[in-house]
């Protein structure tokens, strides 16, 4: 079981999107609260304004998180995370992106556009294990 285990969730929300819709997402699949973000308003290289969206979990909160996301995802995408452990991971941390579309519609897939971004970090001492780390990451959660 891993002990240290961190969450970050990144989302970078448009004017033309419904952020209450966001938030009602992350309650509903991995309970965490809108009171769990910090929001940040920006304006967009267009003057147009952006809302940033953050969160860090840790500790049981991480491990929830965790949990509930892997009870979502189908066999093939979690064999597909093993794979991409060396491709997805710096320093401790693996990174990973979901079609922010398809969150609010309840359902996990991996994209690379429109996304909402997570890093999930645990301490890795030697890199050579990390591969290691993050599959007992994956698979001790499901347990």
């Amino acid at each position: 079981m891993i002990n240290k285990l961190e969450i970050t969730i990144d989302v970078i929300v448009h004017a033309t999107e419904n952020i209450s819709k966001i938030f009602q997402s992350f309650k509903q699949i991995f309970n965490v609260e809108e009171e769990d973000f910090t929001i940040t308003e920006t304006t967009g290289y267009f003057e147009n304004p952006i809302i940033l969206i953050n969160s860090r979990l840790i500790k049981k909160q991480a491990k929830i998180f965790m949990k509930n996301f892997l009870e979502l995802l189908s066999t093939t995408q979690i064999n597909e995370l093993v794979e991409d452990i060396e491709k997805n991971t710096e320093d401790s941390k693996f990174y990973l992106r979901l079609d922010k579309q398809e969150l609010i519609n309840g359902k996990l897939i991996f994209s690379q556009k429109d996304t909402v971004k997570i890093k999930i970090h645990t301490p890795i001492y030697n890199k050579k294990d990390t591969r290691k780390i993050f599959s007992q990451v994956f698979e001790s959660q499901l347990n």
